[in-house]
């Protein structure tokens, strides 16, 4: 560890965050959730907002996943998607949902506002984001897909899509 130059946990938890959030919207897996906590991690996101169904800390199959971000990264969980939305919109967020919708915005071409904190809502495995969500967002960001699927798996998905946007942010 002392080679990579990597930082111990606490170091971790109180270093500068972006103003980044992902919303994990009755995600049901476990390990979705736990993987967007080492996404999260890795990319110095500021919280993960948990919704609904998904799980929450401590939880063995959270941890398996996360491998111990969920010590560096904050959290907080929201019974339904109207609360957790206007916790958001009084905070001042950005609402971006993550989803295959009428008018998204492919990701390639989402430009970042750098001066605006930004709420990343990624749905449940099958039915996608919720209503409540696709009707105060901002906007919807897709990733343009060639597969004959046109799906990814929410972890996958909360990667590309968080790097993309990281990268715009801290890169350019």
């Amino acid at each position: 560890m002392e080679e990579l130059m990597r930082q111990d946990v606490a170091s971790v938890a109180a270093s500068p965050k972006l103003p980044i959030v992902l919303v994990m919207d009755n995600v049901r897996s476990a390990l979705n959730v736990g993987s967007a906590f080492r996404t999260s991690d890795a990319f110095a996101v500021r919280q993960i907002i948990l919704c609904g169904i998904s799980a929450v800390p401590p939880h063995r199959e959270i941890a398996k996943t996360a491998l111990g971000a969920t010590e560096t990264v904050n959290w907080q969980y929201f019974q339904d998607a109207p609360t957790a939305i206007a916790h958001l919109k009084q905070q001042g967020y950005a609402i971006w949902v993550v989803e295959q919708a009428a008018g998204s915005t492919p990701l390639q071409a989402f430009t970042p506002d750098a001066n605006q904190a930004l709420a990343l809502v990624f749905g449940n495995e099958v039915s996608g984001v919720g209503e409540d969500w696709m009707a105060n967002a901002d906007g919807a960001i897709e990733i343009p897909q060639f597969g004959a699927k046109h799906s990814l798996n929410v972890s996958v998905c909360v990667g590309v899509v968080v790097w993309e946007i990281v990268s715009k942010l801290t890169l350019q």
